[in-house]
């Protein structure tokens, strides 16, 4: 029975990297969800933000794990993934705040549908407007439309701010691919979940606020693209044929070429510069990722846990 003392129903991940204010509403949000049980785990990337010492003194019956560096998404999902005891796993983000039943509705969505091997929720902007979180296609995937195998279901992914999995799913497929640092990684989770037989699926019942992108936010909007872009060229590698990638390369470099181009003849005659330059320098991350292809040699396999 599911209620017996050593079962626990759902273990909540979190994987923070400075967003202490943020990590403390969402775990007030969470810790009183009623009708499962539940365990509760923070991972922190090396916040500078003292975010660490507030989960250990104002939340001490949270599992916290303090790196020395910053692992990443992946990486420090998977340091979770090892000390887990729940029937099923929950990612979620620290800039989240979880609605009242969010954790019953999802496991009683999982329960119901097997099939189902990763599921999000429904998910809303903090002024409660609706906020996009699942996706019908992959990167490139126009493309590579004769690339992909026939997959079951007809969500591709759901974004990795909060989704529910079996465990034991998670742990069939290995966890995450930690050569994705930060972007992309549910995209190959969720592909590769479906290449093992099972659906993805979406949990309208269940609703979390997201404000979205918090631990970026001190980062300059350059070095943000060249994180999504250097992501999906690793996505497009690793799950493409060669020819592929190929005709993605020439098409993003070939538009970039002509962007790039007429970026520099109209600045002196736009007045925002600020946002100008800004686009200027995400086509030149384009040009340069897209001219080397970044085909990396081969990671080890992923652990088993």
């Amino acid at each position: 029975m599911r209620n017996a003392t050593n079962i626990i129903d759902l273990s909540v991940i979190i994987v923070n990297y400075n967003t202490r204010e943020y990590l403390k509403g969402c775990l007030k949000s969470i810790l009183n969800q009623p009708g499962v049980k539940f365990e509760t785990i923070v991972i922190d990337n090396n916040s500078v933000d003292e975010s660490s010492q507030m989960v250990a003194k104002e939340f001490p019956q949270v599992k916290l794990i303090s790196n020395r560096e910053n692992l990443g998404f992946g990486k420090a999902n998977n340091q979770a993934l090892k000390i887990c005891n729940g029937k099923y796993v929950y990612f979620l983000n620290p800039d989240t705040v979880a609605e009242p039943n969010c954790f019953i509705k999802m496991f009683q969505f999982m329960e119901a549908n097997p099939d189902i091997g990763l599921a999000g929720t429904k998910m809303l902007f903090p002024d409660h407007s609706f906020h996009p979180s699942t996706g019908d296609g992959y990167p490139g995937g126009r493309r590579a439309r004769n690339a992909m195998p026939e997959l079951p279901g007809d969500i591709a992914w759901v974004l990795g701010a909060s989704m529910i999995a079996p465990l034991e799913v998670i742990n069939s497929v290995h966890g995450f691919d930690e050569r994705f640092f930060l972007y992309g990684e549910e995209q190959d989770l969720c592909l590769r979940i479906r290449k093992s037989g099972l659906r993805i699926g979406y949990i309208p019942e269940a609703v979390v606020i997201h404000w979205g992108g918090k631990s970026e936010r001190n980062n300059p909007p350059v070095d943000v693209w060249a994180k999504k872009i250097k992501a999906e060229y690793l996505f497009y590698n690793k799950h493409y044929p060669e020819s592929t990638v190929w005709a993605i390369r020439r098409a993003d470099f070939i538009q970039a070429c002509w962007r790039t181009f007429s970026l520099y003849l109209t600045l002196p005659l736009t007045k925002d510069k600020e946002t100008h330059k800004n686009k200027l320098a995400k086509y030149s991350q384009v040009l340069k990722i897209s001219r080397s292809g970044l085909n990396p040699s081969k990671a080890p396999d992923p652990p088993d846990y």
